[in-house]
């Protein structure tokens, strides 16, 4: 009987480094896969900042950058868990970053928007879209219920409302989600990209 306990309790101890040992190597795959994809994508966003020929081909790219949060990624179109993975998400309903409306975007907040909650008025947000810069200033931050939609209405100037889930720590789905908005304020340069890395597992963008 007592040989029997302990080939329990090892068994037990199996399961769980096991188990851990699938965890970590589902997040590692989940980092692995965005860091390789947002490498792709910065490359076909270079490319069409310098090449006319580049830029004419397929959709444009939009580059986010944040600067107080060293955020510098390739926003990606959709805001499914697939495309969330892969990067900040463009939620397709919305106006695009630039023009007139509330151009909504998406992010995780383990992974691109894990800083967001440290942004405040007054702070800047850059984008660059068809090799034009847009400067946005934040104006406000607010923490909604999960199914508040308000603040994805349109609005008939140039607004961008940054998502994620809150709080940041929650263990399992979280209950709310903390918004950053910000207005267009010019479209002045924003800083030097290419230098600009967004670091993700200690690896750079």
């Amino acid at each position: 009987f007592n040989d029997f306990i302990v080939f329990v309790k090892i068994s037990v101890v199996l399961l769980f480094i096991a188990t851990g040992a699938i965890l970590i190597f589902y997040v590692a795959a989940i980092y692995y896969t965005a860091y390789r994809t947002q490498h792709r994508l910065m490359r076909q966003w270079q490319q069409q900042t310098t090449s006319e020929e580049a830029a004419s081909k397929g959709p444009a790219l939009s580059r986010i950058s944040i600067p107080k949060i060293d955020l510098d990624a390739v926003i990606v179109e959709g805001t499914n868990r697939t495309s969330l993975a892969l990067g900040p998400g463009h939620l397709l309903s919305t106006a695009l970053p630039g023009e007139a409306g509330n151009a909504v975007i998406a992010g995780h907040r383990d992974t691109f928007f894990r800083h967001l909650a440290e942004l405040a008025p007054g702070d800047d947000i850059f984008i660059r879209r068809h090799r034009k810069p847009f400067h946005y200033v934040v104006f406000a931050k607010r923490i909604v219920d999960a199914a508040d939609t308000s603040v994805l209405r349109t609005s008939s100037r140039s607004i961008l409302t940054l998502i994620t889930c809150f709080p940041i720590t929650y263990i399992g789905p979280a209950p709310r989600r903390l918004i950053i908005k910000a207005g267009l304020a010019a479209a002045s340069q924003p800083p030097d990209l290419k230098q600009r890395g967004r670091t993700i597992t200690g690896s750079t963008l």
